[in-house]
């Protein structure tokens, strides 16, 4: 399998102790930690499969005969307990948006969709480092691409093998020869899934490609310091000004969603006054500037946590918004380093 930059030193023989072993894998944790996240669309599961791939590598390591190297053999599991784990469950991918759903006008009268699963932000925390994690020459996306969250709700669509094959080849940028040897089947058969994965993912991004996402920058700062302005000041205009004409809003793990400053706009009028001030805490989620809001009540003199907020900016401004609400948003609090009260 294709290595990370520089030499992986191989496991080997004799069968190396709990400390040996994990010197050599410890280095690929936070970007299997991400790969698990890309398939599963789920923070808390990936944290649970990473673990399990360590478990299964430790237990297997008389098995690995050296002759690869030990990035590819944590992927090969990694992959195999992601797809198992996929078929163990309800349903085969979270969502940002009801397949099928229009877009909502007005007030937002369902409350949260429980029967749907919901897909997480990733916390940039818990990223690799995305300037040295430099993906093989056959991928067709930059790191940053691949890691926002329009990028890995696209992804959650695709069928689970067809999910797995797209991240090794196209994000990974490993060959279809490789990426046979660690799925099963034959180079036909991965080349032909991708030709589909690719094709799904056409339809939407007509340009083949979500947008590339710039280092953050000064422009980007700037809007990140008046959005979390506009909450703290309860100004919902200046908020809506923030906007491009064309924004998109979705609030997991409601099933409403809204386009447009106007339909957004009349959203937030109907909530804006449901809490008596805010508190904002920048953070970052899936390389995207994020925000994590506390609310006081009319009632309560307490900040409690309320929701988490991640921000996809264009031009100065933004283009599309997602605010995990409660109950979600203050469950992710924890995973994003914010106090609980």
């Amino acid at each position: 399998m294709t290595d990370a930059p520089g030499p992986v030193e191989p496991l080997g023989r004799p069968i190396l102790d709990r400390l040996a072993f994990e010197r050599l894998t410890a280095a690929h944790r936070r970007e299997l930690k991400l790969h698990c996240y890309r398939m599963m669309g789920s923070l808390h599961e990936a944290d649970d499969l990473v673990q399990d791939t360590f478990l299964r590598a430790w237990r297997g390591r008389s098995q690995f005969d050296g002759r690869g190297s030990v990035r590819g053999w944590l992927y090969t599991i990694a992959t195999h307990s992601c797809l198992n784990a996929i078929k163990a469950r309800s349903t085969a991918h979270r969502i940002l948006q009801q397949p099928g759903r229009p877009e909502t006008d007005g007030r937002a009268t369902g409350g949260p969709a429980a029967e749907f699963t919901w897909l997480e932000p990733y916390p940039d925390t818990e990223l690799p480092d995305l300037v040295d994690d430099e993906p093989g020459p056959e991928a067709r996306y930059e790191a940053r691409e691949a890691v926002q969250l329009a990028f890995v709700a696209a992804i959650q669509l695709l069928p689970p093998r067809q999910r797995a094959i797209l991240l090794l080849c196209d994000v990974l940028g490993w060959s279809a020869v490789e990426t046979a040897q660690l799925l099963g089947g034959s180079t036909a058969s991965i080349n032909s899934a991708l030709q589909r994965a690719r094709a799904t993912l056409g339809e939407r991004y007509p340009q083949g490609r979500p947008q590339q996402r710039s280092r953050p920058n000064r422009q980007e700062a700037l809007l990140l310091e008046r959005y979390m302005q506009a909450w703290q000041a309860a100004k919902l205009d200046s908020l809506i000004e923030l906007l491009k004409e064309d924004a998109t809003y979705h609030m997991p793990p409601w099933r409403e969603w809204y386009r447009g400053r106007e339909a957004i706009h009349a959203f937030f009028e109907t909530v804006w006054g449901n809490f008596s001030g805010y508190r904002t805490v920048a953070i970052g989620a899936n390389a995207q500037p994020a925000v994590g809001v506390y609310a006081r009540s009319h009632q309560d003199l307490l900040w409690r946590p309320h929701s988490l907020h991640v921000i996809e900016p264009a031009d100065g401004k933004i283009a599309s918004l997602t605010i995990y609400v409660p109950p979600l948003g203050p469950e992710l609090f924890a995973a994003f380093g914010l106090p609980p009260i």
